[in-house]
This record gives C-alpha cells, sequence and structure tokens, in this order.
C-alpha cells in the first residue's frame, strides 16, 4: 500500500498536473489527494469515454494529462481510446482499477469485467502495467508508463488492485459554478434555413486564425470546414462521435489564452449529451459551443435523429452555459463568437438544411499530421 500523496506528487514533478475522471471506491484517496491539492486540476466527467476526451484536449494543450475511471466503464472509454487517441496519437495515462478481481468478493456486475480488463487493453492496443503498491516502485512506474508513451504518441494504463492506496480525507472541494444572471436570446424560427457550408464559411470570416481553434465534429462538418478553407487553427473529428465537446472543454482549461470553439451536430450532441453538464459546471469563458441541427444523421443516409423533440438551448441554458442564442440566422454571431474575458461559456443553436456540398471532399492530411499542425501553432501562439 502507499500514500496518495508519494504518487501524485510524483507525478507532478514529472509536470503532470491535470486529471479528468469518474470515481471508484478504489480511487478514492488518489481522488481526494488530487481535489485537495490546489495546485492540480481534477475534472469530473459525466463519464469515462469524455474524461478520456477531456484529458486528451488538455495534453493537446501542452498539459500532460491523467484519466482515472473504474474498469467497470472502460466501455464508455472504447470509443475515444480507438478513434481518437489512437487516431491522433494523444499520449495520456490511464488509471483503471480492478473490480471483479479473482481473488475477490465483488459486485455481480464486476465479474465479467474483473475477467478480461488486461485483455481488453491489450486488445485496444493499450500497454497495461500494474499500479504501484510499494513506495520504492512509484517512479519506475510512472517513468517507464511516461517513457512509453513518448516513444508510442499513444495512451498508458495502470491497473489499481483493491487497497493499493492508503486512505485520505477528501478536503474542502471547489464548488462547480452555478450560473447567474444567465444572458439567453430566442430569435424566431426562420422558414429559409441555412446550409451548413453557409453556417461554417461564416465561422471561419468571423474567427481569427491566430489565436481561435475551431473542432469539427466528425461526418460532414469537418469535411466540409475541410473544403472551405484548410487552416492550421482547425482539428477534423474522424471518429469518437460525440467527443468534440469533451475535447473541447479540455483544451480550453488547458490554455484560457485561446478561443476554442465547437462545431457540434445534433446527433453528435445526443450522443453525449452529459458534457454539456460538465461544461456548464467548469463554464471556462473561452470555450463557445455551436450546435448545428439539422434533425438527421446527414452523412449516413439522413436518418432522423430525436433533435426535433429536444430543445438544445434550454438544455444548454440548464446545464449552467452562461450565455446562450437559439438564432437560425447567425444575427448573434458576433456575439457568440464574444471576447475571451468574457464571463462564462456560450452556447448557439442554429437549425440547418440537410445534405452537403457536391463531390465533397475527404481532408488530404492524416489526423496525425492535422493535430500535429495544430499543436504546433497554438505553442506558437503561448509563446508570443
Amino acid at each position: 500500500m502507499i500514500d496518495a500523496k508519494d504518487f501524485i506528487d510524483e507525478m507532478k514533478s514529472k509536470n503532470v498536473t491535470f486529471y479528468a475522471g469518474v470515481p471508484c471506491s478504489f480511487l478514492t484517496p488518489l481522488i481526494n489527494y488530487v481535489i485537495n491539492e490546489k495546485s492540480l486540476t481534477y475534472i469530473s466527467a459525466a463519464n469515462e469515454g469524455d474524461a478520456i476526451s477531456i484529458a486528451a484536449g488538455a495534453a493537446i494543450g501542452g498539459i500532460p494529462s491523467v484519466a482515472i475511471m473504474q474498469n467497470s466503464g472502460l466501455g464508455n472509454a472504447i470509443s475515444p481510446l480507438t478513434s481518437l487517441t489512437y487516431t491522433f496519437k494523444i499520449p495520456l495515462l490511464i488509471i483503471c482499477t480492478h473490480r471483479g478481481a479473482s481473488n475477490l468478493t465483488d459486485e455481480p456486475q464486476h465479474e465479467l469485467m474483473g475477467k478480461i480488463t488486461s485483455k481488453l487493453f491489450e486488445t485496444i492496443g493499450i500497454p497495461a502495467a500494474r499500479f504501484p503498491t510499494r513506495s520504492e516502485d512509484i517512479n519506475t512506474t510512472i517513468e517507464t508508463a511516461l517513457a512509453n508513451m513518448n516513444e508510442s504518441g499513444l495512451p498508458q494504463a495502470l491497473i489499481m488492485e483493491k487497497g493499493s492506496v492508503a486512505p485520505c480525507t477528501l478536503e474542502d472541494q471547489t464548488a462547480p459554478i452555478i450560473a447567474k444572471n444567465q444572458r439567453y436570446i430566442e430569435e424566431p424560427s426562420q422558414v429559409n434555413l441555412l446550409t451548413r457550408q453557409e453556417v461554417l464559411k461564416k465561422l471561419v470570416q468571423a474567427t481569427n486564425a491566430e489565436n481561435t481553434v475551431l473542432i469539427a465534429t466528425t461526418g460532414y462538418t469537418g469535411r466540409e470546414l475541410y473544403a472551405i478553407n484548410d487552416r492550421a487553427n482547425h482539428l477534423y473529428m474522424v471518429g469518437s462521435m460525440g467527443c468534440a465537446s469533451s475535447l473541447a472543454l479540455g483544451l480550453a482549461l488547458a490554455r484560457p489564452d485561446l478561443k476554442v470553439v465547437i462545431i457540434d451536430g445534433d446527433g453528435a450532441a445526443l450522443m453525449r449529451m452529459g458534457n454539456l453538464a460538465t461544461i456548464g459546471a467548469y463554464s471556462p469563458s473561452n470555450l463557445k459551443h455551436m450546435l448545428l441541427d439539422n434533425e438527421a444523421h446527414d452523412s449516413t443516409g439522413g436518418q432522423q435523429t430525436v433533435s426535433r423533440a429536444t430543445d438544445f438551448s434550454k438544455i444548454a441554458l440548464a446545464c449552467g452555459y452562461q450565455n446562450v442564442w437559439r438564432s437560425d440566422s447567425l444575427k448573434y454571431l458576433d456575439d457568440f463568437i464574444g471576447d475571451k474575458t468574457e464571463k462564462g461559456c456560450h452556447f448557439m443553436h442554429v437549425k440547418i438544411r440537410t445534405g452537403t456540398i457536391k463531390n465533397l471532399p475527404r481532408p488530404a492530411i492524416k489526423p496525425t499530421e492535422v493535430l500535429q499542425r495544430l499543436m504546433s501553432a497554438i505553442a506558437l501562439t503561448n509563446n508570443n
């Protein structure tokens, strides 16, 4: 058994300071110590997949990061692990508990995952080592994991057994932001809706490539943004559907000097709607969340989503977004982009038409090259 302080302080000495996760009783001492230590960041994610994406966003912003979870929730993280961190080569450390281990009497829901946790990591190409239980093993374990991450550009996992860390009492927590004096503007619905391309063109024109990052959700959105203007400040999500907002949250928190704009879709937002609550709770003022809603899964044949019965703008307001617009005309686009020092995060819900441009290209640049280009661009911004 080790002390949480010894492990976390060793991580801190290696500049690992950002944690996102979902609690497990095995993890309680570790999470409590991170929360208690004000020089560290802990983000309470709605699910394990969001934790991976938030940590990945922080890593893109230059802060080495950790995603923490119970193995029974590992399934929630498979999509971003296989089509975000793998595809873009984003290294981060995963600390995953081993509920349902063969030597434990545990709850029935942990039985199967207890048997396959190590095999599951192996199957998705993530090396997994044992979380240290002796103080003399802490440094070697961390150094080995970080070295492997740097060499492979991929996540590494540490599997934690029950009782690995001595108890640590949780002190006063920083309460989530409760939005006050929220701004909500609703424009009458338009009869003639804009196309996705028209919205994206206006958005590109309204944003400064030097201090703004545009993160486009998977499907036609990223492909159209690429076709309009392939800029170094763009990130085209090619998988991990629904994770654009959590990735953007991590980046926005890591880099408050940047404006981070999410270009989301109704299907993607429905898939991981819990992250709206996370964004609202932490409410970084440099985060701008635009949701393009055509009530369809456009890139897979136009099948309807359930968004016709969903008021995203009111949901964002209820989740704590500080400034919310429901505008099909983009009349309030300049207000939405806003100044990064304005209080609280922004949300704009825009109804658009279905369909896309003819001969829509796919990005000719590889996802890893897109990310490295972006990271180089924002690194230069950070140095100026």
